[in-house]
């Protein structure tokens, strides 16, 4: 592997105290989670080397952190508004690339986008990608994220083969699916409780190319998506399917879609011209406007029903090439709202839980449903699991979005599935136990100086 850094091998004081009229942290009240429902007062700061980790950790002024990356998770699991936050995006250097064998050694502060710059002209791809480019490789790994190829490659946290932690009593440790096993298995899914994670190695993914053979299937109902899904198993390596919940009827849009060896394997511009600039009116996104851009949505997607040739960045990131999109939600912000149903009560469940979306009179437009595979998550608090996941995103309207989602809640509740805490921002502890039956052996391995408003939240 090419080093470009040698790696901070020694052990991280945590000792010195700053002086009196020092403050490492500054507080910021423009600190979000993507969701922006959640406003709270944080303590912050960046580091740009890890050594600036230690002092930091052992600051006394804030006895709780929480190592953070872009924030691309929607509710409260990456804020910690009673202790401190440690931004790690200044942490975003590539430590080794062997452009033969596939393997990478980053900083966890790099964002899958910078990596992917790096990798794809060399014919390789991240094994797994979530729905942005613009998330760190820290916060792939602490949330164990999944994408369109789950039912082939699992999560994420499949393809790393090392990761380095910092914890708080100042030990740097390795940590394998087979050194350290059990706090590998906290650290990825443990959602940055276990510790700093400064670094992480990752095996890639060969590509024969930067674009995608994709396949536009619209459909009429849930049986027709899960006909499709089944379908596409052993035929499209990439699956996903926008719904729409306004109605209720299951109808939707599928895609499926493999590597196309023509096209080159020049990488994604992350340059982008178009941006929301101002955070939209509370009442544009409401029942009719959604209703009218699902039906539009829908029958442009019918009418060019066809195999297409799309770069990756387009496939899999259509959102990114808008910025600040979540401004549309307006200044209340947005929650959202995703969970797994096992199979064998897919059948019942997911009706009931478009039913029960339609019948609020609530929005969402950015709804998707996809399978997942039965390969196993590595992480103890890992989300996916063999099932049909639905994904939702709901403007926030306090009290009424909390209700509906309470009234969800008891669908999944009674199907046995579970919920996504990388998505959530107000999920009851007695669900997240149920939806995490090992949280206890997860909180055997949390190390005690870090926590965040969503731990708080559910394990007490």
């Amino acid at each position: 592997m090419t080093e470009t850094r040698s790696l901070v091998s020694r052990s991280a004081d945590l000792s010195p105290a700053p002086a009196a009229d020092e403050k490492l942290f500054i507080q910021r009240r423009d600190i979000l989670a993507w969701g922006r429902a959640e406003r709270r007062t944080q303590r912050w700061a960046r580091p740009r080397f890890r050594d600036e980790l230690g002092p930091l950790l052992g600051d006394p002024t804030w006895p709780h952190k929480l190592a953070t990356g872009l924030r691309r998770s929607y509710g409260d699991s990456c804020l910690d508004s009673d202790g401190a936050l440690v931004d790690m995006t200044g942490l975003d250097r590539l430590i080794a690339f062997d452009p033969l064998t596939g393997r990478l050694r980053a900083e966890a502060g790099a964002s899958l986008s910078e990596i992917l710059q790096r990798i794809v002209p060399h014919g390789w791809f991240v094994a797994t990608t979530p729905g942005t480019r613009f998330v760190t490789l820290g916060g792939a790994v602490a949330n164990d994220v999944h994408g369109k190829n789950h039912h082939g490659a699992g999560t994420f946290g499949a393809s790393v083969l090392a990761l380095g932690l910092l914890r708080s009593d100042g030990g740097r440790i390795v940590a394998t699916p087979d050194d350290e096993p059990d706090l590998f298995r906290a650290t990825v899914g443990g959602l940055g409780l276990t510790g700093v994670i400064e670094w992480v190695e990752i095996a890639l993914s060969r590509i024969p190319g930067a674009f995608l053979d994709v396949e536009i299937l619209p459909f009429e109902s849930l049986d027709a998506f899960w006909s499709v899904a089944a379908d596409s198993v052993g035929k499209a390596e990439h699956t996903v399917a926008w719904i729409d919940c306004v109605t209720g009827r299951g109808r939707g849009v599928f895609t499926r879609a493999n590597w196309d060896a023509t096209g080159g394997v020049a990488a994604h511009d992350d340059r982008s011209f178009r941006s929301v600039p101002v955070e939209f009116p509370g009442f544009a996104l409401n029942r009719m406007s959604v209703a009218a851009f699902n039906e539009l949505y829908y029958r442009l997607h019918t009418m060019k029903a066809a195999r297409q040739r799309q770069p990756y960045s387009t496939y899999f990131y259509p959102l990114d090439s808008l910025r600040n999109w979540n401004r549309i939600y307006g200044a209340r912000g947005m929650r959202q709202y995703q969970c797994v149903i096992p199979w064998g009560e897919e059948r019942a469940a997911l009706p009931a839980l478009l039913a029960e979306i339609s019948r609020s009179g609530q929005a969402s437009f950015l709804a998707v449903i996809k399978t997942f595979g039965d390969k196993p998550s590595p992480g103890m608090l890992s989300f996916p699991r063999p099932g049909t996941t639905l994904a939702l995103d709901f403007p926030n309207r306090d009290d009424v979005t909390l209700s509906l989602m309470g009234r969800l809640d008891s669908i999944v509740r009674e199907a046995g599935g579970a919920l996504y805490p990388a998505k959530d921002g107000r999920m009851p502890a007695d669900m997240f136990r149920l939806s995490f039956p090992r949280w206890q052996d997860f909180a055997r391995w949390k190390d005690p100086a870090m926590n965040s408003d969503f731990w708080r939240r559910v394990s007490q």
